[in-house]
């Protein structure tokens, strides 16, 4: 009998018992949980004004590895999106916009200072450093973030930890994941379970179209 029973809950961190699963699916559903679930990243950014120290290429790594909170329910990756368009549409893609305005002091530019058009996708901390500010220096741009995959980019990783120990019993095994807030643990999981069942079924399809 297989079963998958929640041993440990937190806000970043679950610990799941699977019983009676095979170690190769098992194994299969550890590795989804890294980097199969989609997740939201910036993976386009239009620099309007950059008069920071730092390149325009800097700020855009720090901007795309910001960790984004994502909603599954309302949005789908743009390969699977209708609208067909580079672009992008507001199933596929969310804007932030960044606008440092202008200051004659020191500061930091943090990821608090990003507005974004749809709130339910938007940094999971106000508190991560972007760019730092000389007086007069300024910084405007727009972000498009978009959902992607961890085993494309490491910027769209749906968990931080995800490892696989063998249980008390010898057809048991205690799967652990943490993430950093984009989605929570129990939503990885779920979403990863169901990806390995599409999975699974694409692979017997695939094998009963050569026989």
């Amino acid at each position: 009998m297989t079963s998958l029973e929640i041993i440990e809950e937190s806000e970043n961190r679950i610990v799941v018992k699977l019983k009676g699963i095979p170690l190769q699916y098992a194994n299969a559903l550890r590795r989804i949980c890294l980097s199969g679930v989609p997740t939201f990243a910036v993976d386009d950014v239009v620099m309007i004004e950059n008069s920071s120290v730092l390149a325009d290429e800097g700020v855009s790594h720090r901007l795309a590895m910001l960790p984004l909170r994502t909603d599954l329910s309302r949005f789908v990756e743009p390969s699977a999106c209708d609208c067909h368009s580079e672009l992008g549409c507001s199933r596929c893609r969310v804007l932030l916009m960044l606008d440092s305005g202008n200051s004659d002091t020191t500061r930091t530019i943090t990821s608090q200072d990003l507005s974004s058009e749809d709130e339910t996708v938007k940094p999971v901390n106000p508190n991560i450093p972007i760019v730092a500010l000389a007086p007069g220096q300024k910084i405007k741009l727009e972000a498009y973030a978009r959902l992607g995959r961890g085993s494309e980019h490491a910027k769209w990783n749906s968990a931080t930890v995800s490892v696989l120990t063998q249980g008390s019993n010898a057809d048991e095994h205690i799967l652990t994941v943490e993430t950093v807030g984009n989605l929570t643990p129990s939503e990885v999981v779920k979403n990863a379970v169901s990806e390995l069942e599409k999975r699974l079924g694409e692979f017997q399809q695939t094998i009963a179209a050569l026989g």
